[in-house]
């Protein structure tokens, strides 16, 4: 057997044996200004005791890039990541299955295309070991929007 027969064979068979899912990109959208729900959404996660591993401001890179890759579009108004983690919950989904590990650390987006509304987006997983997370994240995209 060849090495190029075995690595068909090898993919072959994680594809037969990996279960399909279907993630889905979760948003809700606010009329309120961008600065607004980004802190919105900052407070909802510090409120709920969760420290923020990072904050990215991809909007502000992506811009200050555009000319440099030789692009003139203007993708985002504004664009952040909040990068964090929960103990409670991260232990509780790993424990049901330790490979959720490569969820972790959970992301909530919030960006604003020009001329629309603030769109706050998370990454829903469809597994059923995930429920706790996917439960979080909504809670707190909900909190940042209703207040």
């Amino acid at each position: 057997m060849t090495l190029m027969t075995r690595v068909l064979s090898v993919a072959a068979l994680i594809c037969a044996t990996t279960p399909a899912v279907a993630d889905e990109f979760v948003t809700a959208t606010s009329e309120e200004a961008f600065e607004d729900v980004t802190f919105a959404v900052e407070s909802a996660i510090v409120g709920r005791g969760l420290v923020i591993d990072s904050h990215t401001h991809t909007g502000d890179m992506l811009e200050r890039t555009r000319a440099d890759v030789g692009s003139d579009v203007v993708l985002f108004d504004g664009a952040e990541i909040f990068l964090f983690c929960s103990a409670e919950v991260s232990r509780k989904v790993m424990e049901a299955d330790p490979t959720n590990i490569r969820y972790c650390p959970y992301a909530i987006t919030v960006y604003q295309r020009p001329g629309e509304a603030v769109t706050v987006g998370f990454m829903h997983r469809d597994e059923p070991t995930m429920a706790p997370v996917n439960d979080l994240l909504q809670g707190l995209v909900a909190d940042a929007l209703a207040g």
